[in-house]
């Protein structure tokens, strides 16, 4: 009877293994797909253009669209380094003002310190859409700064998101660390640089790569504010290859995939970081 019964508990614990893999291949596929499927229509034929197959095999692997996309337009290589230049300001900005922000919330007393936390978070429930008209008015119409890079960036410098993950970290650090290095002499600001950044990497790793990849794959902002096509970026540009007639499809899809390459670098490069940071506070002890 005992060994009845141990015999079905395996069959049900194998029934249930089998059915959360299936499970999750699946969601795997469908997660992976697109990429797949941008990456085979990059190899595609460039002459096709609207008449594209959508084949999920490809018959023909070819670069022509590649050197398509770089052809067709000169400001291709610019409109990749406006990208570069915009998402990597954002994420260092991010990064350093969040962090700075979020030691100041979590580890020094100042009066209104409550409230002001409490305002930021009001304001992170806003939805970003909402901000963009008064935004806008504001860069272009107040500012003036209509297509420059100073549109693009500044009203990007830090988020309200990234403090609230700075701050939940650091106050974990034990206070005890930063009252041994007030003892030793330091002020406030080294204590910043020489304490708690060296602590605070897997969360300055998770901001940067979260910040980058928003600040990257950007759209409406960007369009918003340029008007010249030297100032857009990858994202906005790709729009430039699709016409009323037609597109081109190939040519679309290989400057996609090359603006995707640098996420995959910034991803493998702090993965480690990543990971532990999302992994933080999830075990007690």
């Amino acid at each position: 009877m005992l060994f009845n019964n141990h015999l079905v508990n395996i069959k049900m614990k194998y029934v249930r293994n089998t059915i959360i893999i299936i499970l999750l291949s699946l969601f795997a596929l469908a997660t992976i797909f697109p990429i797949y499927f941008m990456l085979i229509s990059s190899f595609g034929d460039p002459v096709e253009a609207g008449a594209m197959s959508y084949s999920l095999i490809p018959t023909k692997i070819s670069l022509d669209s590649y050197k398509f996309f770089f052809d067709y337009s000169i400001y291709s290589f610019r409109w990749l380094t406006n990208s570069l230049i915009v998402a990597t300001s954002i994420m260092i900005s991010n990064v350093f003002f969040a962090s700075l922000a979020g030691y100041a919330f979590s580890k020094i007393q100042f009066k209104g310190k409550t409230f002001l936390f409490g305002l930021l978070l009001c304001a992170m429930m806003i939805p970003y859409q909402v901000t963009q008209v008064p935004l806008y008015i504001l860069i272009v119409n107040v500012f003036n700064m209509q297509n420059t890079y100073s549109a693009l960036i500044l009203p990007g410098l830090v988020t309200v998101y990234n403090i609230f993950l700075a701050k939940q970290f650091m106050t974990t650090i034990p206070k005890e660390i930063i009252e041994s290095a007030k003892i030793e002499g330091c002020n406030q600001f080294q204590i910043y640089i020489r304490m708690i950044l060296p602590l605070s990497k897997t969360v300055m790793a998770v901001m940067a790569i979260l910040t980058f990849m928003d600040s990257w794959n950007t759209f409406f902002w960007p369009f918003l504010v340029t008007n010249t096509m030297d100032m857009q970026t990858i994202q906005v540009g790709l729009k430039n290859f699709r016409f009323a007639n037609t597109t081109y499809f190939a040519p679309m899809m290989a400057g996609a995939t090359i603006s995707a390459l640098p996420m995959f670098i910034l991803f493998f490069s702090l993965q480690r970081y990543f990971l532990e940071g999302v992994t933080v506070g999830a075990v007690k002890g």
